[in-house]
């Protein structure tokens, strides 16, 4: 890609603090590569065509995470304008970021993930069964999610999930470790393990503290780690998504996999897992940057 590329971030999500991390470091970098990159800060709901409008960018890089900027909705009205961006089409977007639509494409394609249900009340939660995952079923960055051990923790957890985007979701709680595999040009490029020294990798473990250790690659049986890296591709593949993204495991003592999601912008800041797996196949950060840009383009 070539011509003036705007870096879209910010937004009004409830992850506006992340994205402007993610894409200050990605300006940085994209001047660096002697790009023509410009900051564009999305702040309110009704500016952001006047605000590509104004900037007269050839690209958009999407470094925007959560509402509006995961979901299908940017990529939408990048596509009316005919503004080329970065990272999954509409359709890719959305289903990714709706649990509840992406958890049954990949039931289909066979890819397995904890038993789950919607909760409409708290008594259908309940019934559920504890342990259990409650969470909202259209947020990103594990926004709103709980996990409950106690009956007396549910009113809370179940408030909290409420709180967020979609329904409320309630998913097995399956003991095990935290493995993500990175996707780079459509292609598996590696597995990190999280090692958060929180209850489990939340939004704080992701973004606010220094604690969270990540060993990469995952240290996991060769057929293991074999099995995670072709179920990351076939889920990457089976939503639809374009060049880059995330996706998400636990892994049970017996080396069972459980798929939980895909994030198709995943985050770019210092604490980020996109950028460490590309530096463990040998890709900086900069060049990491430029080859998502050279992804970019139009796709409903």
């Amino acid at each position: 890609m070539t011509g003036r590329v705007g870096v879209l971030m910010g937004g009004p999500s409830s992850e506006r603090e992340v994205s402007l991390e993610s894409g200050r470091n990605v300006l940085g970098a994209l001047q660096q590569r002697g790009h023509d990159a410009v900051s564009l800060d999305w702040v309110g709901l009704s500016d952001i065509p006047d605000l590509l409008r104004r900037a007269n960018v050839d690209v958009v890089w999407n470094a925007l995470h959560g509402t509006y900027g995961e979901d299908g909705c940017v990529q939408g009205l990048c596509e009316i304008l005919r503004v080329p961006y970065t990272g999954a089409g509409v359709m890719a977007s959305a289903l990714a970021m709706d649990k509840i639509a992406s958890k049954g494409l990949f039931q289909a394609a066979g890819l397995r993930g904890p038993r789950w249900t919607v909760a409409p009340d708290e008594d259908a939660a309940r019934a559920f069964g504890l342990p259990c995952v409650v969470k909202p079923s259209r947020e990103g960055s594990s926004v709103g999610v709980s996990i409950v051990r106690d009956a007396a923790a549910l009113a809370a957890a179940f408030a909290t999930a409420a709180r967020g985007r979609g329904v409320v979701l309630c998913e097995e709680y399956v003991k095990g470790r935290e493995v993500s595999v990175g996707i780079l040009e459509d292609r598996p490029i590696g597995t990190v393990e999280i090692l958060p020294t929180s209850d489990f990798y939340d939004y704080e473990a992701k973004y606010l503290r220094d604690d969270t250790e990540y060993v990469c690659p995952a240290p996991l049986a060769d057929h293991v780690a074999a099995h995670l890296l072709e179920a990351g591709a076939t889920a990457h593949r089976t939503l639809g998504c374009r060049c880059y993204s995330r996706v998400d495991f636990l892994v049970d003592d017996a080396g069972g996999c459980f798929l939980l999601e895909v994030n198709t912008l995943p985050g770019m800041t210092s604490h980020s897992l996109i950028p460490k797996l590309a530096a463990q196949v040998g890709i900086d950060y900069p060049e990491l940057c430029e080859r998502i840009l050279a992804g970019a383009g139009l796709n409903v």
